[in-house]
């Protein structure tokens, strides 16, 4: 699994994404994506679409991305993320600050 901060473009949009989102209630969402941009205007309420726990909890921030190398991979490591503790997830969050300050 790679970690990139640069999204594909439109044209060759493969690549699928893993992310965190953090609430207005300060709680964290995961999901996946193909389409990444697309997904976060969705779970503002900008276009049609979003999870329903999102649609509560607005504004809702990207706080973390990865990219998978498939829809399968992109699962499993949504899965594993979501297995992982409040304090771990924001670990993730903080090691993809410091690592765009770089």
């Amino acid at each position: 699994m790679t970690r990139s901060d640069s999204e594909p473009t439109e044209k060759t949009e493969q690549a699928w994404w893993v992310y965190l989102l953090r609430c207005s209630d300060d709680s964290l969402y995961c999901g996946i994506t193909n389409r990444l941009e697309n997904r976060l205007r969705q779970h503002n309420g900008e276009i049609k679409g979003g999870a329903r726990y999102t649609q509560a909890r607005r504004p809702c921030e990207l706080v973390y991305k990865e990219t998978a190398a498939s829809r399968q991979e992109a699962l499993q490591r949504e899965y594993a993320i979501k297995q992982l503790s409040r304090p771990l997830k924001e670990e993730l969050v903080r090691q993809s600050d410091q690592s765009t300050i770089r």
